[in-house]
């Protein structure tokens, strides 16, 4: 176990210097520092599939979890030294997994007391800093602040400003500085820094409370500040992909912001970087200021990968100075769990696993999700039943309770699967993996000719004579089956032999033609709306119902009240792909 002593400053009132242990110069006055780092882990501790109510598998056999994660973190400290290593992630922890769900909606942490699943696991592997991921947002401000007041680790957050104050919301960086025997000691900063997409993706909840800044704007604040405080190394942890883009406009600042970071802001030997869920082992950038080389690296998602970066620091005019760094990630399927870890979260774990596999109804028939990304399946129309229900009953007695009342569902799972006979909390949850929440908004008959126009990017221009190919049918630029939007309520076909921006064929509603003017009730979830995507109008639209009733547990009530899931009570086919007019399957 590391010693550690946590000396505040007073810049700003924020600032921490926690001293660790001790490393040892070699003669020719040179010292390796190893910084290791995960990201995305999204409530993963166990290797544990909550859905599958199985040990974790995929196609490319990868292991998930926090324990896996700690037998490679604790091989690396044997190997290097636990005095020379340190150990940062770059955010999304709190969210993802029915785990996470149970302790921040069922059980949630912030009522209870009861320690956070992943700050417990956190704390006992023994991470250094934490960075904000935009998924921290997800369960309000409240839960937010239970979980950071629970790490034993900072959690980092510079471009996270208060609205009205612009001062930091949470503590932008630490540094730790690592004794030398017979040496000066070496101080290692990192600055956390956030997505500015929580403005969007999270807006009921820090709408007023909280502003999201510029990733290159706040490093260049900060990054000077921690040189002057005596850092030797520089890292930045960023919940931000390298792309440079953006996946919501203009509006706010760059979502995928980590090369920039690197490219414009002198003084940053590497950047840990996560969001865009890729595995990067070593990438390099050129700083646009300085010449200098930049490390970035990325250790995919779920704790699959352990990004590890050496530091080489040289002695130079009494100074340490950064003169190699390398990085590499490692595969966590390669380990066992840590049974320490494993102890550790049983108690959380087995209560989950007894909570997910809670019966709720029973179905008729089995319900697949495989073919939902170009079919349309009677699996994808329950939850448009659900939305479309309880949106129904929500507006009796307004102004608009005589509007028709449209639903949209996109395929978050090709896996989700309704089994014949009892269906259970975790086969909901299979179905609607994200927590999203229900509202309305209002649409006219050219508004959802726009979207849907949008949402038909998503499929690759079919030649007219060109075979069938599923694989490579959908998808289109990178587009995810979770921004293919489908409807119900009117009836369309989809023509993926023509352009995109022409492909929507025959929107009608009750047998008439859309017009142009024709005003519907639209069922949305809180990420769309918010602007989630990019699609259009929905940003804009008037709001007819929030009632902040999550799409997940309306599905579950839903089941429950009516103890049977029957297709033939919601099924309603509505919409088909087409080639030149003529149906594609």
């Amino acid at each position: 176990m590391r010693s550690k002593k946590l000396v505040v400053l007073g810049v700003a009132g924020l600032m921490a210097l926690a001293v660790p242990t001790v490393a040892y110069a070699s003669p020719d006055k040179s010292v390796t520092v190893t910084v290791m780092g995960t990201s995305d882990l999204h409530g993963n501790t166990l290797n544990w599939d909550y859905f599958n109510n199985a040990e974790f598998n995929d196609s490319k056999a990868n292991d998930v979890g926090l324990a896996k994660v700690s037998t490679l973190v604790n091989k690396i400290r044997r190997e290097r030294g636990a005095d020379h290593t340190l150990l940062f992630d770059s955010g999304d922890t709190i969210q993802g997994t029915p785990l996470t769900y149970y302790y921040a909606k069922v059980k949630p942490v912030d009522k209870t007391g009861e320690i956070h699943p992943m700050a417990r696991a956190m704390n006992a592997i023994g991470y250094d800093a934490v960075t904000l991921g935009n998924h921290e947002f997800n369960y309000g401000l409240p839960l937010l602040a239970t979980w950071v007041k629970q790490m034993k680790a900072p959690v980092l957050g510079a471009n996270a400003v208060h609205a009205k104050s612009g001062l930091p919301a949470y503590q932008p960086f630490t540094i730790k500085t690592m004794k030398i025997k017979g040496e000066k000691p070496v101080r290692v900063g990192v600055l956390g820094l956030t997505n500015p997409g929580v403005a969007i993706w999270d807006k009921g909840n820090v709408e007023g409370k909280l502003r999201f800044t510029d990733l290159v704007a706040s490093a260049k604040k900060w990054v000077p500040i921690i040189r002057g405080l005596g850092a030797d190394v520089v890292v930045v942890t960023a919940h931000a992909g390298d792309n440079g883009m953006s996946s919501y406009g203009s509006e706010l600042p760059i979502e995928n912001a980590s090369a920039l970071v690197a490219e414009q802001v002198p003084g940053i030997d590497a950047v840990l970087f996560g969001h865009a869920h890729n595995e990067v082992a070593q990438k390099f950038v050129t700083n646009k200021v300085t010449g200098q080389q930049v490390l970035l690296t990325e250790p995919s998602r779920w704790g699959q990968r352990l990004s590890v970066i050496d530091f080489k620091l040289t002695k130079k005019h009494g100074k340490w100075a950064v003169t190699g760094k390398s990085s590499a990630t490692l595969n966590t399927n390669t380990v066992a769990e840590d049974p320490k870890i494993v102890a550790l979260m049983k108690k959380q774990h087995d209560t989950t696993v007894t909570y997910v596999n809670t019966v709720v109804a029973q179905s008729k028939e089995q319900l697949l999700a495989a073919e939902s990304p170009y079919k349309d399946t009677p699996i994808l129309d329950y939850i448009h039943k659900v939305q479309t229900e309880t949106v129904k009953k929500a507006l009796e007695g307004t102004a608009d309770a005589a509007l028709p009342v449209l639903s949209i569902a996109a395929p978050f799972s090709r896996s989700a699967t309704f089994p014949a006979g009892p269906i259970s909390v975790r086969d909901m949850a299979g179905l609607y993996i994200y927590d999203n929440t229900l509202m309305a908004v209002k649409l006219t008959g050219t508004q959802l000719k726009d979207y849907l126009e949008y949402s038909a990017r998503y499929f690759n221009q079919l030649a007219p004579d060109a075979p069938i190919d599923l694989s490579a049918l959908t998808n289109a630029g990178g587009t995810p089956d979770y921004n293919y939007d489908q409807f119900s309520g009117v009836t369309y076909d989809v023509d993926v032999a023509k352009p995109v921006g022409q492909r929507i064929a025959g929107l009608s509603y009750q047998g008439a033609p859309v017009a142009a003017d024709q005003q519907f009730v639209v069922a949305i979830n809180n990420y769309r709306q918010s602007g989630g995507g990019g699609f259009p109008h929905v940003t804009t639209a008037p709001v007819v119902y929030n009632a902040q009733v999550e799409i997940r547990q309306a599905l579950i009530d839903y089941a429950t009240a009516t103890g049977v899931i029957d297709p033939a009570a919601f099924t309603e086919p509505n919409w088909k792909l087409t080639r030149d007019g003529k149906p594609l399957f």
